[in-house]
């Protein structure tokens, strides 16, 4: 397991997706959160599920929410912790919402006024849009009256903790802001919200449970056995390669490619079990182009890792070897 691999669970932070998910699987502590974030009273009808899968065809790309509930008027709120800019989250919010869309009906449903209302909701310690804003809330807007709003019910909302627009908004909503990337008992004995200190009476409960402390190190010792064992395997197999292939390859290149062919089996796995190429490219310390790349070739040839390898290899485009 690398060094710096393994952040202590009391300090890990609500910015982080382990924590945010068990903190927000509390009923009461999500409903604060939405609540505060929204600036807006939600009433959650049910205990909201967390690492929530949903795949609508097998032919189609399955997606995992972070945290998703309802409320008494049968909207839904799904949200996400996102630490890292990778790129494409806005992509990823329109395929996410367009997948959710589809498995609200069932099937033979004549009636689309039966869609729920949703709104998705990202949190990120980034600006995603760089105008300096704490909250950006999209609604379908008609390009030549700005102000008429298509009514579909569908919300996308995109939270930057650091935003620069304090007077728009309340004080606890700029506390939260604070507490989300620094979430310790300094930070809560300073806030007045009742609805944060609860969250924080959420958080505290997790960092003294001894049952969480298990799961959590469990959840790292999955990723950190998986990448090493995928390593070993395939410096193993490179060096019966490069021994094969003796002067003509070399031993050093066929460890590499060892390495690389065990490497793309690893991300197929992962991909399999419903990871998105963004938590794979985290948990991994690889390159989003990389691993994007292997997972391309991966819904092309169904999961073929040999032939994925010949494509990536010949395509001389950068991502042979990772990074």
């Amino acid at each position: 397991m690398a060094e710096n691999a393994v952040t202590k669970l009391e300090e890990l932070n609500l910015m982080d997706r382990f924590l945010f998910d068990e903190t927000m699987e509390d009923k009461e502590a999500y409903q604060a959160a939405v609540s505060i974030l929204l600036e807006n009273e939600i009433d959650l009808l049910a205990r909201p599920e967390t690492e929530k899968e949903l795949r609508v065809s097998p032919q189609l790309r399955q997606i995992r929410l972070d945290v998703v509930s309802m409320d008494r008027k049968g909207t839904l709120y799904y949200s996400e912790m996102q630490k890292r800019d990778t790129g494409n989250l806005k992509k990823r919010s329109r395929y996410y919402q367009a997948q959710l869309d589809v498995s609200l009906l069932e099937p033979g449903s004549k009636d689309f006024n039966l869609l729920n209302d949703t709104c998705f909701i990202l949190i990120a310690p980034f600006d995603l849009f760089r105008r300096g804003l704490y909250r950006y809330t999209f609604e379908g807007a008609c390009r030549e009256c700005p102000d008429l709003k298509i009514g579909d019910g569908a919300v996308r909302v995109f939270i930057n903790t650091k935003g620069k627009n304090r007077n728009s908004f309340s004080q606890e909503f700029l506390d939260f802001m604070a507490y989300i990337t620094s979430s310790t008992d300094e930070t809560a004995d300073r806030i007045k919200s009742g609805r944060i200190k609860r969250i924080h009476e959420r958080v505290r409960k997790i960092r003294r449970s001894e049952k969480m402390g298990v799961k959590y190190m469990q959840f790292w010792e999955e990723k950190a056995y998986a990448r090493e064992e995928g390593l070993e395997e395939g410096h193993a197999k490179g060096l019966k390669e490069g021994m094969e292939k003796g002067l003509k390859k070399g031993m050093k290149e066929g460890m590499k490619e060892g390495e690389s062919r065990k490497l793309m089996q690893l991300i197929c796995r992962m991909l399999q079990r419903g990871n998105t190429p963004e938590e794979i490219a985290a948990d991994l310390e690889e390159s989003i182009d990389y691993v994007e790349a292997v997972c391309q070739a991966a819904e092309k040839y169904a999961y073929d890792y040999e032939k994925i390898y010949v494509q990536l290899a010949d395509s001389r485009n950068g991502v042979y070897y990772g990074n």
